[in-house]
């Protein structure tokens, strides 16, 4: 036995359609296409989600007014600023903020922002951090630690 004997099971195939070859062959004239038009055409027809030329719904609807995120991310945020009132060498948690009253709600993880001065040096353990507030606490001789 070789590769060029093996064939499929009888039956399991059935012969391609020969499209084009006259009125008693049953697909002949458009091929069973219909008339005219893209689609109709040699070749591939239009990708998924092709709408003609026109902004296809998968970019017009993000586009929309009142198009709300998803899964948003929700922070707890404090200024730099704030920060100064605490006393030097602290450790700075949401814990400890909303103990020292400068956060009074929990809206989710921590996140300093840059607004603001800071002279006193603190150890601040929060989820996010932007560049800002990370440079203007290490300047004043603090650490910044993800939480």
């Amino acid at each position: 036995m070789r590769l060029d004997d093996i064939t499929p099971k009888s039956g399991s195939t059935r012969r391609k359609r020969r499209l084009g070859r006259g009125i008693s062959a049953g697909q002949g004239a458009s091929c069973g296409k219909g008339m005219r038009g893209q689609k109709s055409r040699s070749g591939s027809g239009t990708r998924p989600g092709f709408e003609g030329g026109q902004m296809p719904l998968y970019r017009r609807v993000p586009k929309l007014k009142h198009f709300t995120v998803i899964n948003p991310k929700n922070f707890t945020v404090v200024n730099v600023a704030k920060l100064g009132s605490l006393s030097a060498g602290s450790d700075v948690t949401l814990e400890s903020l909303m103990s020292a009253g400068i956060v009074t709600t929990n809206d989710g993880p921590l996140k300093i922002l840059g607004d603001g001065e800071l002279s006193i040096s603190l150890t601040v353990k929060a989820a996010a951090f932007t560049t800002s507030a990370r440079q203007k606490i290490e300047a004043a001789g603090g650490t910044c630690e993800v939480a």
